[in-house]
C-alpha cells in the first residue's frame, strides 16, 4: 500500500510506555475530538507495527503509529484557544515539578471538552504548553469550582500519582460558603452517593442508603452573620461530594444551582455572588519520583474575597 504524504508514522518513546492508542493519539492530535480519534481506530485507519488495533491497545517503546491525515469539518474541531485564555492558563501555573504541574483553575472553565463544551482546561493546556509530549488530569474539579488541579507531564507521573489518589495518600482542602450557621460540632458527614440522571440528561447526584459510601470532614474556618466559611476535605471522592453532604447536613453552599435553596439563592443575590462558592484552597501529595510530601496552596479569587468582605458586612 503506497502512503499518502500526510501520513505519519511515529515511534513510541520510553515515555508514552504503556499509554493507551487513544489517549496517545490525544496528546498528538491537539485540537481533535475524541470522538473523531475512536471513530478512525475502529475503521483501520490508524495502525501499530502495520497492524490495525482497538482504542484500549497498551502502546510499547519502539511501536510504530501510523496517523492519518485528518481534515476536521468546523462542527467536529475542538476550538482553538483565544489569546485570553491562552495569557490566563499561562498565568494559572501554581507550581512546575520535573513531571507534574499544578495550576489555579478558574472558575467557569470545564476541565476537559465534550457535552457542548468545545473546549476545556486539558485540551487548551495542551495548546499552550506545545513543548510537552504528555499532558493528562491527575483528578477533576467541577466546571464552576476554582482552584489546585493536578496534571501530570509522563506516564509514569500519572500513575504513580492515581495511585497515590486511590490509596488516600493525596489531601485536598477546600473554602466553600454555605447559608446558615454551621454548627462547631458537626464536623464529620458521612453519608452514601448515589449519581442519577434527569429527564433532560444533566447529572446529579443524591443521598441514597445503596449508593457508593462517602465521608467528608468539616471545619468551621469563619462565623458570619448569615453565612459560615467553612473547610471540607473530602475524605473519599465522589462526585459533587461536598456539594451534597453539606446540603444533606441542611448548609447548602452558596451559589449552588444543583443542589443549594430558595433562601441560599437571595442570600446569593444579596451578596453579589455569582457562582458556586467552592474553591480547591490546597492540595498535597506526594512527588511521584521522590516521594517527598509537595503542599500547595492556590489563594482564593478576588470575586470570592469581595464576597466574604460583603458576608461580614451584613447586619
Amino acid at each position: 500500500m503506497t502512503e499518502g504524504r500526510d501520513v505519519q508514522w511515529v515511534e513510541v518513546g520510553e515515555g508514552q510506555a504503556g499509554q493507551r492508542i487513544d489517549n496517545f493519539l490525544v496528546t498528538r492530535l491537539k485540537g481533535v475530538p475524541r470522538a473523531l480519534i475512536y471513530r478512525i481506530v475502529r475503521k483501520g485507519e490508524v495502525r501499530v507495527n502495520k497492524k490495525r488495533v482497538k482504542a484500549d491497545t497498551r502502546l510499547a517503546p519502539g511501536d510504530l503509529v501510523r496517523i492519518p491525515p485528518l481534515r476536521l469539518t468546523p462542527r467536529e474541531a475542538v476550538r482553538e484557544v483565544s489569546d485570553n485564555l491562552r495569557n490566563l492558563l499561562a498565568g494559572s501555573v501554581l507550581v512546575e515539578g520535573r513531571d507534574w504541574l499544578v495550576v489555579n483553575k478558574p472558575a467557569g472553565l470545564a476541565v476537559h471538552g465534550g457535552s457542548g463544551v468545545k473546549i476545556g482546561l486539558i485540551e487548551a493546556l495542551r495548546q499552550v504548553r506545545e513543548d510537552l509530549d504528555f499532558l493528562e488530569l491527575v483528578h477533576r474539579l467541577d466546571r464552576e469550582t476554582s482552584g489546585c488541579l493536578l496534571l501530570a507531564k509522563s506516564r509514569p507521573a500519572l500513575l504513580a500519582l492515581n495511585e497515590s489518589l486511590k490509596q488516600r495518600g493525596m489531601d485536598k482542602q477546600y473554602l466553600a460558603l454555605v447559608a446558615g450557621r454551621w454548627p462547631a460540632r458537626r464536623d464529620f458527614v458521612s453519608a452514601r452517593l448515589d449519581r442519577y440522571t434527569l429527564a433532560n440528561g444533566e447529572r446529579r447526584v443524591r443521598v441514597d442508603a445503596e449508593g457508593k459510601v462517602a465521608r467528608t470532614r468539616f471545619a468551621v474556618r469563619e462565623t458570619l452573620p448569615k453565612a459560615t466559611l467553612v473547610e471540607a476535605e473530602p475524605v473519599t471522592g465522589r462526585t459533587h461530594q461536598i456539594r451534597v453532604h453539606a446540603a444533606h447536613a441542611g448548609y447548602a453552599l452558596l451559589g449552588d444551582d444543583k443542589y443549594g435553596t430558595r433562601e441560599g439563592e437571595a442570600l446569593a443575590r444579596q451578596l453579589g455572588l455569582s457562582r458556586l462558592f467552592l474553591h480547591a484552597a490546597a492540595l498535597t501529595f506526594p512527588e511521584p519520583t521522590s516521594g517527598r510530601p509537595v503542599q500547595i496552596r492556590a489563594p482564593l479569587p478576588d470575586d470570592l474575597e469581595g464576597v466574604l468582605a460583603r458576608a461580614r458586612a451584613l447586619g
